[in-house]
């Protein structure tokens, strides 16, 4: 076959998802709840190949938190490829590096009285968890690495042995070691404290539990729910590892660059030391191309040269498209105001839903830009979502059961945008309701007439 006979498919109508069905692995998710061909993306809004538009409450799972196809940065990113920059240079010097290290620099480390190295890993998410134990158990001699109840790190096997959720860990194929689960923050109620425990299983020479490497630990859990930590627990935590000689890594990939507001999801909940390491990625690029980076406080600093490597931890179109982002969103404060403001339009929305609807909804949870609500039965978090994308609505579930509809808007998103993406969730809910107070109906006349 030659080039000119491969041919797409541009007369299908967008819910054609035939090659798809046909080519692609069964193990895609996402394509299957929103069924339909996209083209083209702008801002907070994607559109599918029959011209229908979609707001995204979803940004690429947190990977686009600036929006899809910011003008700022594609003028950036189409500048450097047209002048033939460097695109991919392993851990070579390159311009495009040099620049996004003293931005990095300049607006978020200095500020912030951060003393870090940079390390790139390989350039997804899981590579920079793989680097952080991997950097923690060379820095201590020890192999285990805790890590919390519902907690969601990555699809390697390190990483994935990190991670609660038994859907993901049984895909592994393989006994999942050296990790241990600790309950996270009021996993068992505002009456359990989840500190002590670990504190007593650190301190207990009979626990059972080895003295580990480091802790890790994200301070909202996104995949598990969006489970928020309080900064007293994080600081609590803090001291903890401190006080046993372990490291403490913060999992910022989904919601750090500002998903909460501050840049890092811990920036305002003044931790007496900074974190040992944290992991960045998702956002870090602000494009969506895939980036990684991990931060680490230079005593930790001891991987000789190609101790850790990888082939694509030079992507210098997302060190232009990086450096853009910083120097656009976060040489001042705007962005964060805007997300605060944001924040409290959803969380004004959420908590009136679950007060009005108790019958559907357990709780409102979340922080900044990433927030949900709780359902008390698996199946309507689904069920809303469903309705949503039948409204031109992206929105997922979170959660061990999926129990839980998660927001994640782009942070830029307009305010018009987010009320009518809020909107539409609520009449999605108030439909809900009507048809669960028919199918009551129904069901006890049809009770009335048997008897």
């Amino acid at each position: 076959m030659t080039t000119s006979e491969i041919t797409t498919n541009p007369t299908a109508s967008a819910d054609d998802l035939s090659t798809f069905e046909r080519l692609e692995s069964e193990v895609r998710s996402y394509c299957r709840g929103w069924p339909t061909v996209f083209e083209t993306a702008q801002g907070a809004i994607q559109t599918d190949r029959d011209g229908r538009e979609f707001l995204d409450f979803f940004a690429g799972a947190g990977a686009l938190n600036y929006g899809h196809n910011p003008a700022e940065l594609t003028d950036a990113l189409v500048a450097y490829i047209t002048a033939r920059g460097v695109t991919h240079s392993l851990d070579m010097a390159s311009g495009a590096k040099e620049e996004f290290l003293l931005t990095l620099e300049e607006l978020i480390l200095k500020p912030r009285d951060l003393d870090y190295r940079v390390m790139f890993p390989g350039p997804t998410g899981t590579n920079a968890v793989e680097a952080a134990i991997k950097l923690a158990r060379k820095v201590t001699g020890r192999d285990t690495v805790i890590s919390f109840t519902n907690a969601f790190h990555g699809m390697t096997l390190g990483s994935l042995a990190l991670t609660g959720n038994s859907t993901k860990r049984a895909g592994a194929g393989v006994p999942l070691t050296n990790a241990v689960k600790m309950p996270f923050e009021n996993t068992y109620g505002d009456d359990f404290d989840t500190l002590d425990l670990l504190d007593s299983f650190l301190n207990d020479a009979g626990s059972g539990v080895d003295l580990p490497a480091a802790v890790i630990v994200e301070t909202v859990q996104a995949e598990g729910g969006v489970n928020v930590a309080s900064a007293d627990w994080m600081r609590r935590l803090g001291r903890l590892c401190k006080q046993h000689g372990v490291l403490l890594i913060v999992d910022d990939i989904q919601v750090g660059c500002g998903r909460t507001g501050s840049f890092f999801s811990f920036d305002e909940m003044d931790l007496d030391d900074q974190p040992d390491i944290v992991c960045l990625s998702k956002s870090l690029s602000a494009y969506g191309l895939p980036f990684a980076i991990v931060l680490l406080d230079p005593r930790w600093d001891v991987f000789t040269p190609g101790e850790h490597n990888g082939t694509f931890r030079g992507n210098n179109l997302a060190f232009v498209t990086a450096a853009a982002a910083l120097k656009q969103w976060w040489s001042d404060d705007a962005l964060t105001l805007d997300v605060r403001r944001r924040a409290s339009m959803i969380e004004k929305t959420l908590t009136s839903l679950v007060d009005e609807h108790p019958g559907l909804f357990e709780d409102h949870r979340g922080r900044g830009l990433i927030q949900g609500v709780r359902c008390v039965e698996a199946d309507d978090a689904s069920r809303i979502c469903a309705g949503a994308f039948e409204r031109g609505l992206l929105l997922e579930t979170a959660g061990p059961d999926d129990d839980v509809v998660k927001l994640l808007p782009p942070l830029t998103i307009s305010d018009d945008e987010l009320q009518r993406g809020l909107d539409i969730i609520s009449d999605v809910v108030e439909q809900a309701v009507e048809e669960d107070g028919q199918r009551l109906l129904a069901d006890s006349q049809t009770a009335g007439t048997s008897s």
